[in-house]
């Protein structure tokens, strides 16, 4: 398989003519300092931090921290004359009732809140619910006239409820055509599946939870679905109930509607699939502890000598989930992998072009906000940019970097959108590493950090990590290793830091990389392009 990628990516490379006097161009090629990243990683994710949610104590003391250690580095503020952007939120602290009322003609079960089910709301408002709503199954919930789909067609979802699966029809199919086969498409989110149904006029959704195609647990529904929530205000359509159900109570579900024993995720996949009555309806309520305040993206820069107005931003969200639910005894979230590391990654980086020579562009360091609440910072910096998006050459993100040690791939999320694939190919090939397409497409990472909403606003972005081939490990012990955190660590209170025992040198090695290609970029006058099958080109036009 990793033959075959790099006979793509020998065909595919692109020539960067006019970046051939940059072969002349001497670069002062720094070390990313491993100890600056344990030191930061260790104290982010620190107890002290309270799991750095939004509205805390958490952020206070990290968007503080940030903008000190920016400061000492000798950077400037990045908005005008102030590291912060604020971020005008919402806070929404629900509780939904502890049952959900599954009723029909031959009687009624109940739901138990986070065993069975999670309900949220975005509606600002103190009480919302479903009463007696009635449930239709509406396959994948996609709307997609490209590929002549529409799973909504012939209803009036008015007063009703949709149930939905997750993913898109793709997945599994063993057809590459059917959408992008394996590889998630934007209507496989669930972020998605919540719009299309409040575009449709839909009361609710529910979504039914399945391990592999969701890519993680119940457990992550459960953590993440419970306590307060953030949201940026907005004019879009919202549900009254936006929840998920487990698979085993969905089972129970089509068992009791008209659907019965019918296999609903194969008649879901079908191309004339039209929405089925289930003949069964939902009550469910939630009352809403209300909030408004503003959280905080921290950005720092260092301005070019020759082209100032000229910007590679470097992102990382700071945020995490702060202080939740107990797990064996731990309510503190500390998020190190998630994403101490790619902040930590920030301020590394951040040193590192400190002691280069200078930069011709500027370099931008941007930590946002409510990234764990649905990119909520990054999405408020793409409606409000600081620097023009024209003028911003590229995106770096950085988000939960780990690894057992050094890797010989760097897996790109988003491969085949952009000539950053390229940028990034040139610095792993003198790291003798190569690169792949992220062999787990299927899971939409692309979808789910930061850089998406820059890609948004057509600013390319390089999104990636080492994570399939270790340099001494094989490809099957990374895979345990990676597992083993989605489904110990990941939102997890047990993502923590160990100064003894956790392996920074793969993180390292990652972040030299990140750092290189912003070298090369910032000097250098040339612009990435998107690919003409990137859905993103049209943006940057």
């Amino acid at each position: 398989m990793i033959k075959n990628y790099l006979k793509i990516l020998a065909a595919a490379a692109v020539l960067f003519s006019s970046c051939e006097n940059d072969k002349k161009l001497k670069i002062n090629i720094v070390e990313v300092d491993q100890t600056t990243i344990g030191n930061h990683i260790e104290r982010l994710a620190s107890d002290e931090f309270q799991g750095r949610k939004p509205f805390t104590e958490g952020e206070v003391k990290t968007v503080n921290y940030l903008k000190g250690e920016f400061e000492k580095l000798g950077l400037l503020p990045g908005n005008g004359d102030s590291f912060f952007q604020d971020v005008p939120m919402v806070e929404i602290t629900g509780t939904p009732s502890e049952k959900m009322v599954i009723s029909g003609k031959n009687g009624s079960f109940n739901l138990e809140s986070l065993k069975d089910f999670v309900a949220t709301t975005n509606k600002v408002v103190t009480d919302v619910s479903l009463e007696n709503s009635e449930l239709i199954f509406a396959g994948y919930g996609i709307v997609a006239p490209e590929y002549g789909w529409n799973d909504y067609e012939g209803i009036d979802w008015k007063g009703k409820t949709a149930v939905v699966l997750i993913n898109d029809p793709g997945f599994k199919s063993g057809d590459s055509t059917l959408f992008k086969g394996n590889e998630m498409t934007y209507y496989g989110r669930w972020t998605y599946k919540y719009e299309e149904a409040a575009r449709q006029g839909a009361d609710g959704l529910i979504i039914i939870h399945d391990t592999e195609p969701a890519s993680y647990g119940w457990n992550v529904i459960e953590s993440s679905g419970s306590g307060a929530h953030l949201i940026i205000e907005s004019d879009l359509p919202l549900l009254n109930v936006e929840s998920w159900i487990s698979g085993e109570s969905a089972a129970k579900m089509f068992d009791a509607s008209s659907m019965k024993k019918q296999d609903y995720k194969t008649i879901a996949r079908n191309k004339s699939f039209k929405p089925i009555p289930l003949e069964l309806n939902v009550s469910v309520k939630i009352k809403n502890k209300i909030k408004k305040d503003v959280s905080k993206n921290v950005v720092a820069l260092i301005p070019g000598t020759e082209r100032k107005d000229e910007y590679i931003i470097y992102s990382a969200h700071w945020d995490h989930f702060g202080i939740g639910k107990a797990i064996e005894g731990d309510s503190i979230y500390n998020g190190a992998v998630d994403n101490a590391s790619g902040t930590a990654g920030l301020l590394a980086i951040a040193e590192a072009f400190k002691k280069s020579i200078n930069t011709k562009r500027s370099i931008v360091f941007i930590a946002v906000t409510g990234e764990e609440q649905g990119l909520l910072g990054s999405a408020f910096y793409g409606e409000n940019p600081i620097f023009k998006p024209n003028k911003t050459v590229a995106n770096i993100n950085i988000d939960a970097l780990f690894s057992p040690g050094k890797m010989k791939d760097l897996t790109i999320r988003g491969y085949g959108q952009s000539e950053m694939d390229e940028y990034a190919k040139e610095a792993a090939e003198k790291q003798n590493r190569y690169i792949i397409p992220d062999p787990e497409a299927e899971k939409g990472y692309f979808f789910r950090s930061d850089h998406f909403n820059f890609a948004k606003i057509g600013i390319p972005a390089l999104y990636a990590r080492g994570s399939y081939e270790g340099l001494d490990k094989s490809i099957e012990d990374i895979k345990k290793y990676n597992d083993n955190y989605r489904m110990y660590k990941y939102h997890q209170p047990s993502d923590e830091y160990n100064s003894e025992t956790t392996e920074l040198s793969g993180v390292r090695l990652d972040l030299q990389l990140f750092f290189n290609v912003g070298l090369k970029l910032s000097n250098e006058d040339y612009f990435p392009k998107w690919y003409d099958s990137s859905e993103f080109k049209a943006a940057r036009k």
